[in-house]
């Protein structure tokens, strides 16, 4: 979840239905769905699941958690907010960056759980949250748990031993497993999860972005923007350097890099050192309508980031036609921007391989761009909010297929 805004588009913007009306009877199950909050992009997909089963019921541990600028919107959802106790503790991954977690700990979670008795309950990440929810499913044993693991291989270097145990009998416990993306099905294969068990359920973009032209003129084909929050874990210090490192490079082309959001860092990268041809304009926070327009006058993504179990901000840039100048270390750089097809991939933490990748993107000329614009545009046309909510169907008919088999 990478954009830092306040969406002001009206819900129904957002989250119109993108399937038939004739459509097929919904599925009997009541389901209840636990998570932290509801970011914007998740919404529409709450929404087209609400549509595809009996009820569905959402219990939250909070509104919104306080790192983040965007307005509680439950839309037309059956959404209970929990009683939560919220601690925060500090995360240093091995690539370096400091930041900041939020543990959610919804302790009246059994208790909500026994009144509503949800024929399959979806838990979102795994720590108090699904361990609460485990315990609910061993007590009601023809209750299927499904976990939905928001994670990558990368992001969950460093987490410590708790954290790792606790993931282990977790395992044992869960039905079925949602991902999204390849790099967190590899990790819990490496947990020992059964790999038949395991479903895609990908992120997708809140449907706005899809109707930006996909051209650019030769003046904004090559400009930059940044879409998120300015904290360490995004790569921006590092990223502005190498920016600052080719403009010096080429004194004879002009380097603009816009960034929307807001964050500690601003003070910092005001600062950094560069050229007069390189141009950092901070654009502060900006709703979705504002957004899309960022993304109309810009040409290409700059993702930089340090750790991203996904990156909300690729499939919308994608889908808005800008090629991604992506760090690998957010799954969704490495699932949707082949290296010259759809974008460039670096390490942000290795100096040469981000200055080549800056050096590709740069060079590149208008024509191959937009070329490039439509491929992206392609590459994440499917995703959409029906599309991710018939992968969720997929896994909770099948959680419940295994259950009546045991």
């Amino acid at each position: 979840m990478t954009s830092v805004v306040t969406p002001t588009v009206p819900t129904a913007a957002v989250t119109e239905p993108d399937r038939p009306s004739s459509s097929p009877e919904p599925f009997d199950a009541h389901v209840v769905l636990l998570h932290n909050y509801i970011p914007p992009h998740a919404l529409a997909v709450y929404i087209e699941l609400a549509r595809r089963v009996r009820k569905l019921t959402v219990l939250l541990s909070t509104p919104m958690e306080s790192n983040r600028n965007w307005k509680p919107d439950f839309g037309t959802l059956d959404v209970r907010v929990q009683r939560t106790v919220t601690l925060q503790r500090p995360w240093k991954h091995p690539t370096g960056f400091r930041d900041r977690l939020y543990v959610h700990i919804p302790w009246n979670t059994m208790g909500l759980l026994r009144e509503l008795r949800p024929d399959v309950v979806i838990s979102g990440e795994m720590g108090v949250r699904s361990l609460l929810s485990a315990c609910y499913t061993m007590l009601s044993p023809r209750t299927p748990l499904v976990l939905h693991a928001a994670m990558s291989e990368h992001t969950e270097q460093g987490r410590g031993w708790m954290r790792y145990l606790l993931r282990r009998w977790l395992l044992r416990r869960a039905t079925c497993i949602g991902v999204n993306g390849a790099s967190g099905a590899r990790y819990l294969r490496k947990l020992g999860f059964d790999p038949a068990r395991i479903f895609h359920t990908p992120y997708t973009a809140v449907p706005l972005f899809d109707r930006v032209p996909l051209t650019r003129s030769a003046e904004d084909a090559h400009r930059l923007l940044y879409v998120g929050q300015l904290i360490e874990r995004k790569g921006l210090v590092p990223f502005v350097e190498g920016l600052a490192r080719w403009a010096t490079r080429h004194p004879d082309r002009l380097v603009e890099f816009d960034l929307a959001g807001s964050g500690p860092l601003e003070a910092r990268l005001r600062s950094t050192s560069r050229p007069d041809n390189l141009q950092l304009r901070f654009l502060g926070e900006r709703n979705y309508s504002e957004l899309s327009e960022c993304f109309a006058n810009s040409g290409i993504l700059a993702f930089p980031t340090l750790a991203d179990e996904w990156g909300m901000v690729v499939n919308e840039a994608l889908a808005a036609g800008l090629p991604v100048l992506g760090s690998r270390y957010s799954q969704g750089v490495e699932e949707l921007c082949p290296e010259g097809q759809t974008g460039w991939n670096f390490r942000t933490d290795v100096p040469e391989e981000l200055d080549g990748a800056i050096d590709r993107a740069l060079t590149t000329s208008v024509e191959a761009l937009n070329a490039m614009r439509a491929a992206g545009h392609a590459r994440v046309e499917h995703l959409t909010p029906a599309y991710a909510a018939d992968r969720f169907l997929d896994t909770i008919k099948a959680a419940l297929a295994d259950v009546k088999t045991t």
